[in-house]
């Protein structure tokens, strides 16, 4: 049996590195600045404890374009590097210098920000650069050092002139990355990555307006002055204690993170956590449409300060995607290239604790103000209905503060409903019918006879309130839903109500057979009840399983159910008692009975907005002829 050591030969793996390593080339400007922060909060530390006897005073980062040189400066004050230190963190491919440090001070150094991780960051730089100089100079009495690599395996290193502490990163850019040499691009890049670093970054200068001087004249121009342009927030809000903060600073903040959101945001939850896992963040509700698609991708992921990724699924309830904000953890599980969220049971802890966190806070909004929860439910109601569809613990919660609005403009818990409704709204078989609209306005005509016959009809008007029914109604003993339009009504009207057909049961026979022959369609099933003579003469209702089916299909839901295409099925009540009804069927004249039953048929699809088209052409016809 043969063992030795694996070689890896950085001629084969250098070449990977710079193309594959990371997922988008332009992360570069993210990783060396993430080098230059590390390096920073180094010598922050050690002065802390004492170990560094400079002066830390407030550094900062700055960024340099030389167009005309093809290059970029990257030029941070931090701990710098000695010529060995050199050797060892920048020739040792993967050795990470901010691990070392973080495990050499461990218990000091646990809360100082420090990113690195992999110790591959800095190669980065060789996606965009045909050639990387370092300069640099340690917090300690030696001298300068100057690194230079051309890409290939070979480096040089040898004594600098710098004076003052610090690296100096100098990318020479390739000719296929000019891009990164224009000022807005690396502004954008800055911007994006780099914006809440705990250092703060210099980006050129910008111009100050002072004060006019005692004395001036109003015409008189104000005096100005350049001043070093800050690209970054160093002190986010996230990273300070909710009670340091107003709501008028979460605002801002809000304003910060979506510039161009013009909406103020209905509330935030400000996440703080040490234990088991560091966690902090803001989520804010924004007011939300019913569009699932277009709300997704707006919390942003950081990593010490550093952004991630805005696509935060994983670690966020899918449900909360539709949330906005910041979440930033150094627990986070990342890939190498720090783009993407590695599968991990810590992930799993920080979701569930999202969840309940947030669950904690609209149960907290419910009790202590439940005027202005109702305010908001309609901007609100998507995500809690969601949360409730997918999440079982977030269901368990939030079926405490879930609310019902009445079309009318009542809202109920589903508790107060149960309490409220249970004396009308029994069927035959003491089960608990919640009656409900999806739209008001199509759906009017259904409502107002429901309401007529004393019956509260809820407006559940969400794109996933079928899916959300299903669950409550598995998950609740002797509960159903019915649309107002649906065929359950009549099994609600109370026996008081009950009234007596006008007609025989031969008579009925009869006028069945003639509105079979007449409409001729196999998708309505006839049924003659006796009803108030002051109600329609025909109704149209849907099966309310066939038409739910057919709604959670339509969702995006139906594919679960392996039902394919849903058959339209309608069930057509014919009012016995209705002056109309004994006209068709006293009508001698088989033309004129086969007009009267096709536009009173007609007339109940334009109700329930089945009547389209060539079918509402020729009704809008054969109406001008009867008037005429």
């Amino acid at each position: 049996m043969a063992t030795g050591k694996i070689n890896v030969s950085v001629e084969n793996i250098f070449p990977l590195i710079k193309k594959f390593l990371y997922s988008d080339h332009e992360i570069f400007l993210r990783e060396l600045i993430s080098n230059a922060t590390d390096a920073t909060l180094k010598l922050k530390h050690l002065s802390t404890i004492g170990e560094s006897k400079v002066e830390y005073d407030n550094p900062l980062i700055e960024v340099k374009i030389d167009k005309e040189g093809k290059k970029i400066h990257i030029i941070d004050q931090g701990v710098g590097m000695t010529e060995e230190e050199v050797q060892k963190y920048i020739n040792e491919i993967a050795f990470s210098g901010a691990e070392e440090f973080l495990d050499k001070y461990k218990d000091s150094a646990k809360d100082s920000g420090i990113i690195g991780h992999f110790g591959l960051g800095f190669y980065s730089a060789f996606m965009v650069a045909s050639k990387v100089e370092i300069i640099t100079k340690s917090y300690k009495d030696e001298p300068a050092a100057h690194w230079s690599c051309d890409g290939s395996p070979n480096f040089t290193l040898k004594k600098a002139k710098k004076t003052t502490r610090g690296t100096e990163i100098i990318l020479h850019i390739a000719d296929d990355s000019t891009e990164f040499l224009e000022e807005g691009k690396i502004g954008s890049l800055l911007s994006k990555y780099n914006k809440f670093m705990p250092i703060p970054i210099k980006f050129g200068t910008k111009t100050e307006t002072l004060p006019k001087p005692e004395g001036a004249k109003e015409e008189d121009p104000a005096p100005t002055k350049e001043v070093d342009n800050i690209i970054n927030n160093p002190n986010p809000a996230w990273t300070k204690q909710p009670t340091e903060l107003s709501d008028e600073d979460y605002k801002g903040f809000y304003r910060e993170l979506y510039p161009m959101q013009f909406e103020e945001p209905l509330f935030h939850i400000h996440l703080n956590v040490d234990y088991p896992f560091n966690l902090t963040g803001i989520l804010y509700f924004p007011k939300l449409t019913n569009d699932l698609n277009t709300q997704k991708d707006r919390i942003q992921l950081y990593q010490n300060q550093v952004f991630v990724t805005d696509n935060v699924e994983g670690i966020v309830p899918e449900f909360l995607t539709m949330l906005r904000g910041v979440i930033d953890s150094p627990d986070i599980p990342l890939n190498v290239s720090r783009s993407y969220l590695q599968a991990d049971g810590a992930v799993k802890k920080i979701s569930t604790y999202i969840t309940r966190k947030v669950a904690d806070k609209l149960s907290s909004l419910f009790k202590n103000n439940r005027e202005d929860f109702e305010a908001k439910w309609n901007d609100i109601k998507i995500v809690i209905e969601y949360g409730m569809l997918s999440e079982d613990k977030f269901f368990e919660k939030a079926d405490k503060f879930a609310l019902y609005p009445t079309v009318d403009g009542a809202y109920y818990t589903f508790e107060e409903l149960q309490e409220k409704l249970k004396a009308n709204h029994t069927d035959k078989d003491d089960k608990l019918v919640l009656l409900y609209a999806s739209n008001k306005e199509d759906q009017h005509s259904y409502i107002e006879a429901a309401k007529a016959k004393g019956f509260e009809v809820l407006l559940l008007d969400s794109p996933i309130v079928s899916h959300l029914m299903q669950k409550l109604e598995t998950s609740k003993e002797k509960i159903s839903f019915a649309r107002v339009d649906a065929d359950h009504l009549d099994n609600l009207i109370k026996k008081e109500d009950t009234q007596i057909s006008k007609l025989s049961d031969e008579e009925k026979e009869t006028l069945k057979t003639d509105i079979e022959t007449a409409i001729n369609n196999k998708s309505y099933t006839i049924q003659l009840e006796p009803m108030d003579s002051s109600s329609s003469p025909f109704i149209i209702t849907e099966p309310e399983f066939m038409r739910r089916m057919k709604e959670m299909q339509q969702s995006g839901g139906g594919g679960m159910f392996g039902m394919g295409n849903m058959p339209e099925m309608y069930n057509l009540v014919v009012n016995t008692n209705h002056e109309l009804v004994s006209e068709i069927l006293n009508t001698k004249t088989a033309k004129k009975k086969e007009r009267l039953i096709n536009q009173s048929l007609d007339l109940a699809r334009l109700s329930k907005g089945l009547l389209k088209g060539e079918e509402l052409t020729k009704f809008i016809k054969r109406s001008y002829e009867m008037v005429k």
